[in-house]
């Protein structure tokens, strides 16, 4: 992961749909322009739903890393309106 540098995590493997995409919503809220969010979040629902609603809301999806123990690290980085 040292393509690029994270400025922030949210790990929303403890939480169900649709509070996932709430919480990355928040946490991606809270960074300035340009800075990077990486998202912890289950296989399933999460892994299809957030990034597309993350993306829906204007910002840039990196990469989504299969972490192999059925959780995925979305990396995001947030783009101004």
């Amino acid at each position: 992961m040292a393509d690029f540098i994270i400025n922030d995590t949210v790990d929303i493997t403890d939480v169900v749909c649709p509070t996932t995409f709430v919480k990355a919503k928040v946490a991606l809220e809270a960074l300035e322009d340009g800075q990077i969010l990486s998202v912890r979040m289950n296989d399933g629902e999460p892994v299809q739903n957030v990034p597309r609603s993350i993306k829906d809301e204007g910002h840039k999806i990196l990469k989504l890393i299969d972490n192999e123990d059925g959780t995925y690290n979305l990396i995001v980085q947030k783009v101004g309106d």
